[in-house]
């Protein structure tokens, strides 16, 4: 097996193994869901791997452009992305967060059409349309559930109904968090891509980007209180789920780093959305009374992988440089 495919896979077993010890290290809907000491570890492994490969191929001074857009990457992809991505995971549970961001693959091959005048061709439309059926299907579903629990908790009668202020009130939290997400996703990864093109040092990319993402956080915490929590938490409170979720996000996207360095983007891109399955058969075989799969969760994962393999096989999508940086996760 070639090492960019073998990479992919591992990359997507990562990140399968974090959504899942997200979910179950988090403390409620609400509390800390790690996001900070995540992005802590993710300086750390980036500052190593940056330094490694300083030493072997010499050290490079970055441009002020190349910090500009590898600054903007990390406050799109590891502020606003991780920390609404983890928030989704803590609403939704593993298996629907990671259903929700196959939104991220459409998003960035749409901002390509949308900002650099890529081609909007009939593959892209038809994987857009199956993946955006797949969020509809867990849409659907929140509705569904929360309808319920509204007849129950009147007696089994009809669900009170109030216009558009009530169905606000009964769709999930997570899927916004996780849609709001994906497009932070998107948008970061484009401006990783100009970074890129100015200074060609992933590994220093990903640091600064880490070091912005952990100082954004750290002002954000000193006007609002969850994250002020989060903050103190990862240097006073061990919860070892919420630590391995960090250090497995983090291997997994340095080997994505070493799969679209030697394969293709969109090879490695495609290869990694199978993480949703994998994340399905974990929670199945080892935590299925706590996240027990329905045929809604199974449904839009099945849409959303299928989506994205739509696009991602549309060769002159991925013919553009900028597009073709594009990735589901940062």
């Amino acid at each position: 097996m070639p090492i960019a495919d073998l990479a992919a896979l591992i990359a997507a077993f990562c990140w399968s193994c974090a959504n899942i010890a997200i979910a179950r290290g988090s403390g409620g809907r609400g509390g800390d869901n790690g996001a900070f000491l995540s992005i802590l570890i993710t300086t750390a492994f980036a500052a190593v791997a940056w330094v490694a490969e300083a030493t072997r191929r010499g050290w490079v001074a970055p441009t002020w452009a190349a910090i500009f857009w590898y600054a903007l990457a990390g406050a799109l992809t590891i502020f606003i992305g991780r920390v609404f991505f983890h928030s989704s995971i803590q609403w939704l549970g593993a298996v629907r967060g990671s259903s929700v961001k196959r939104l991220a693959p459409l998003f960035a091959v749409l901002l390509g059409v949308l900002m650099l005048g890529d081609p909007l061709t009939g593959p892209l439309v038809m994987g857009a349309a199956l993946i955006f059926a797949g969020f509809g299907v867990l849409v659907h579903e929140s509705l569904s559930s929360s309808a319920a629990a509204q007849r129950e908790g009147t007696g089994g009668g009809a669900a009170v109904t109030g216009g558009a202020r009530d169905w606000r009130a009964w769709v999930n939290p997570g899927l916004f968090f996780g849609a709001v997400s994906s497009l932070a996703y998107a948008a970061g990864n484009i401006a990783r891509k100009y970074g890129l093109q100015d200074m060609p040092d992933p590994a220093f990319g990903a640091m600064l980007g880490s070091l912005v993402g952990a100082l954004l956080y750290v002002v954000t915490a000193a006007f609002v209180n969850e994250y002020r929590a989060a903050v103190r938490n990862a240097f006073t409170r061990f919860n070892p789920w919420l630590l391995g979720a960090g250090v497995l996000a983090s291997a997994g996207q340095l080997l994505f780093f070493v799969a679209i360095d030697h394969g293709t983007v969109s090879r490695a891109s495609l290869i990694v959305s199978s993480e949703v399955f994998v994340t399905m058969a974990i929670t199945y075989l080892l935590f299925r009374r706590r996240e027990p799969l329905t045929r809604a969760a199974v449904t839009a994962a099945l849409l959303g992988f299928v989506g994205t393999v739509v696009i991602m096989a549309d060769t002159s999508a991925w013919n553009a440089p900028p597009a073709a940086a594009a990735s589901p996760r940062p």
